[in-house]
């Protein structure tokens, strides 16, 4: 595929470009040289922003469909969409999961919600970085779709460090614990790649920030009311991870939720960790 990139960090597009792409200046000059705009943001204002500020993919003059990659919202995936309607431009909401593995090995989960008659175009295009699902056609769908999956990862991570730092204090190995767990009914992606791979080693470099993640969970929560759906388990996840923003900064790994956890029982959670007398 041909492609016209941009981005506001200067390493990050000189990465893009080194293969093969031609840098553009502005979100707007991508919408005018190219048909489809796809953008990976952090986000729900910096989407907005890109697609509906100045300079933003609006004001481009050839884009006629916009890919939204990133974590909005429903609600604002639906915003996005109308105000873009009026300058002739089809909104998809497409978030994906995989995490940064799944996006180098273009393995990741695609979620769209869009127009299906887009179907046969995008779906090409978008299995170049993943799976593709087409979840329905309403705006705001595939943010859903992607609100709950994290719902659930937030969860196996947060309890997973409970129960984790709970064996080591009592005097299980955890590396033990996490083949008994990954062989049983307990398995989830926390134990299966997260703690094995990133807490046991020390290394938290998962790669992705706690205030994202704190970020997705509180979209979430946020659908759930509205949708009057009691989300209580959600609610305690949420505590936790802000928990380990507040101590750990926003910009910490996902995989360092862990460690506040640690502090309050006395051990950590490592190869070879020993319960503190």
């Amino acid at each position: 595929h041909k492609l016209v990139v941009y981005d506001t960090d200067a390493a990050s597009l000189q990465r893009a470009t080194a293969p093969g792409a031609n840098a553009a200046s502005s979100p707007a000059d991508v919408a005018s040289q190219a048909d489809i705009v796809l953008v990976s943001l952090p986000t729900p204002n910096v989407v907005k922003a890109v697609a509906l500020g100045d300079k933003g993919v609006s004001s481009g003059r050839k884009a006629k469909i916009f890919i939204d990659l990133s974590t909005t919202g429903p609600s604002v995936a639906v915003e996005v969409a109308k105000a873009l309607e009026e300058k002739g431009i089809v909104a998809i909401d497409a978030p994906v999961s995989g995490g940064p593995a799944g996006a180098d090995k273009g393995t990741l989960a695609v979620m769209v919600s869009g127009p299906k008659r887009l179907e046969s175009e995008l779906t090409p295009i978008l299995s170049v970085i993943g799976k593709v699902f087409w979840v329905g056609e309403r705006a705001g769908l595939g943010q859903t779709m992607k609100l709950c999956n994290n719902l659930l990862s937030a969860t196996a991570i947060t309890i997973t460090s409970e129960a984790l730092v709970m064996g080591t204090k009592a005097g299980l190995d955890p590396a033990v614990m996490l083949d008994v767990i990954n062989a049983g009914s307990g398995r989830n992606t926390a134990t299966a790649d997260k703690f094995p791979r990133c807490v046991l080693p020390r290394k938290f470099d998962f790669g992705f920030a706690t205030e994202l993640l704190y970020k997705d969970v509180r979209l979430c929560l946020e659908e759930g009311e509205r949708l009057g759906v009691p989300m209580i388990v959600g609610n305690a996840v949420r505590q936790l991870i802000g928990v380990a923003k507040a101590k750990l900064g926003g910009a910490s790994d996902i995989t360092q939720i862990v460690q506040p956890v640690e502090e309050g029982a006395g051990v950590e959670v490592k190869f070879g960790a020993q319960r503190k007398s």
